[in-house]
């Protein structure tokens, strides 16, 4: 199967010295590529394709707030949270607590959510692809940004994508749920998503009972794990549940929110993976479904960020290294058992 990646140094505009989501992570994960790989160049997203998922209100403010001169300073400033204005005290750059602005930065996040997009249409076109970009998304809902997250580069293009297929599954395996990609799409059922996550980190959502409402009821799937789960734990959810709900909905695409912080060194996690498991996930859904896969960078912060993208890349290429003989927890296996009764998966 043919695969690509989508990336350039236009991602560097959006940084901040210091800040764990810096234009580093890119650095480290390009070296990392194989010489062989196809690369594409970054692409802007429509303003209608944004518009598709993001409130126009919030944009609007978005790109004010990027034109503003960032200086490192205490102010008072208004926030745009859920469609209102609220004030708050802030280092002046940042729209949050750990989410940062400068005047390139809603530039940059409209190619980050073309580069999705694109990966997304490679993709229905029969070659894998990897847009790796950033900002991240996942944690970003129509009318708000968190997280170190702007625009949801998902979720902007999966909604791209319905306007030619009928169904889309998502699959998130970032350490921290992706609230926002289940908050655009929780009454949909054109979308399933899937997201495993790390129990009771941040953002705090992603319980299980989490399941969607209205025609969305059953399309969204959450597997909290405990701290310190390894591949095992992960498989067990993929096999049991992910995969056989993805196979009952018959997607037309299947795209996964890249977050590498599963790894045992990322600073922002607690699981213990490593590289090469991220190699095997990413074979057992492209062996069980036989679909190609779109694949959009989400965290990752540690020092084998890299070299787990090397390890999905190698897998889309067809290296498929092995699972860990380890075995899953009992609370992973009570979850799992709990997940499939939910969802009638028995």
């Amino acid at each position: 199967m043919e695969y690509s990646v989508i990336t350039g140094p236009v991602f560097e505009q959006h940084d901040k010295l210091g800040h764990v989501e810096s234009q580093d992570r890119l650095i480290g994960i390009i070296r990392q590529l194989p010489r062989q790989v196809t690369r594409y160049n970054p692409v802007p997203a429509a303003m209608a394709d944004i518009q598709r998922v993001h409130h126009p209100g919030y944009l609007k403010w978005l790109r004010v707030q990027c034109e503003r001169n960032t200086e490192y300073d205490f102010v008072r400033d208004s926030v745009y949270v859920g469609g209102n204005f609220t004030q708050c005290s802030l280092f002046s750059g940042y729209i949050d607590e750990n989410t940062y602005l400068n005047p390139h930065s809603y530039e940059v996040a409209t190619r980050a959510a073309g580069s999705a997009i694109a990966a997304a249409e490679r993709t229905l076109d029969g070659e894998s692809c990897f847009a790796l970009v950033r900002p991240p998304g996942h944690h970003a809902a129509s009318a708000w940004a968190m997280g170190f997250c702007i625009v949801n580069n998902v979720a902007i293009a999966a909604a791209k994508a319905l306007m030619r297929v009928n169904r889309v599954a998502i699959i998130d395996w970032d350490v921290h749920h992706g609230n926002g990609t289940q908050d655009i799409f929780y009454n949909n059922d054109r979308v399933l998503y899937c997201s495993t996550h790390q129990d009771d980190a941040f953002p705090h959502t992603g319980h299980f009972e989490e399941t969607g409402t209205g025609p969305g009821t059953g399309f969204t799937v959450n597997a909290p794990l405990p701290a310190k789960s390894t591949v095992a734990d992960y498989s067990l959810v993929f096999r049991e549940v992910f995969l056989p709900a993805i196979a009952r909905i018959d997607p037309d695409l299947i795209i996964i929110s890249a977050g590498q912080d599963v790894l045992c060194d990322d600073p922002v996690g607690d699981m213990q993976l490593v590289p090469e498991d991220l190699g095997y996930l990413t074979g057992l859904v492209l062996d069980t479904t036989g679909m190609p896969l779109a694949l959009v960078l989400e965290g990752g912060y540690g020092p084998s960020l890299g070299l787990g993208v090397r390890n999905i890349l190698d897998a889309l290429d067809g290296a498929r290294p092995k699972c860990s003989t380890r075995t899953p927890g009992k609370k992973t296996e009570d979850l799992v058992a709990k997940l499939k009764e939910t969802h009638n998966l028995c």
